[in-house]
């Protein structure tokens, strides 16, 4: 079995601590939704026809979910454990759509860290402006060493 410090040992940031949390807010727009349907496909109306999406429980243009909780992959690559972490897992509920110029705030907070490999449990949640939460759950992640590559 490694060590605690080798098994963070190459990581950018240092081994994260139980209780460390970070933060990264961005305002959505109607950019998010084009550029999210060309990587994947997705033309659901809710995204794109304002008369319909008016008329569903939303009330309004919605971004896609992988609009919403991509701003959860940005705050664990740049933030917390930091880059070269990947998801290994994630649990998300989805509580509340995000409609397009809203400000989101990706929150991701350590629950866990292993000693042996840099493995990390977080709690993760994306709220809105208005302090309502959007997303909620989990994630494993994996920070793979970048240093001296």
């Amino acid at each position: 079995m490694t060590n605690n410090k080798n098994a963070w040992t190459n990581t950018m940031h240092a081994q994260p601590a139980v209780g460390y949390v970070a933060e990264i807010s961005r305002t959505t727009c109607a950019e998010d939704i084009t550029a999210f349907t060309q990587m994947t496909g997705d033309h659901n109306p809710v995204h794109y026809d304002k008369a319909l999406a008016e008329k569903t429980p939303f009330g309004k243009i919605i971004v896609q979910g992988g609009v919403s909780s991509g701003i959860l992959n940005a705050v664990v690559a740049e933030r917390l454990p930091g880059p070269g972490t990947v998801f290994l897992g994630v649990q998300w509920n989805f509580k509340k759509a995000v409609g397009v110029n809203e400000t989101i705030t990706g929150r991701v907070e350590v629950v866990s860290v292993r000693d042996d490999k840099p493995i990390c449990q977080l709690k993760t949640t994306v709220i809105d402006s208005a302090g309502d939460v959007c997303i909620e759950g989990t994630a494993t992640t994996y920070t793979m060493p970048l240093k001296d590559l």
